[in-house]
């Protein structure tokens, strides 16, 4: 069965362990019901912070929602130097891997909060003639 990826991000509202497990949580609600998931398929999620959130990691929000057989793993995000028009301050990203026959096109990604900014971002850079 082919491998799907599925991104998300949201931002917290600080950096706390509820403010962090609560923004996650929002955001793997939204993956889950945009891409009906069932959580037997899941592969393996990453999940990586901006440098300012420290007090929670971001699987444990997963784990809370019964994503308890699923690979997790947490890790930073590059730390580019801002101001950056790409970057976006206490952010929460996930990538999703996703045994689905669905086609990649498929898959809906899920951009919350402050991070709607990095779909526009992607937005400005798609061809017009990609859908």
């Amino acid at each position: 069965m082919p491998v799907r990826g599925i991104r998300g991000a949201t931002t917290a509202t600080s950096n706390t362990e509820s403010a962090i497990t609560e923004a996650t949580e929002e955001l793997l609600t939204e993956l889950t019901v945009q891409n009906d998931l069932d959580i037997a398929e899941i592969c393996f999620a990453y999940f990586t912070t901006t440098h300012d959130l420290t007090a929670e990691y971001p699987a444990y929000a997963a784990r809370r929602l019964g994503w308890l057989d699923v690979p997790l793993l947490c890790g930073h995000d590059m730390d580019v130097k801002l101001p950056n028009p790409r970057g976006v301050r206490m952010c929460i990203r996930t990538l999703v891997l996703y045994n689905t026959p669905r086609p990649q096109s498929a898959m809906r990604f899920a951009y919350l909060r402050g991070a709607a900014a990095i779909k526009s971002d992607l937005d400005s850079l798609r061809s017009p003639l990609i859908p």
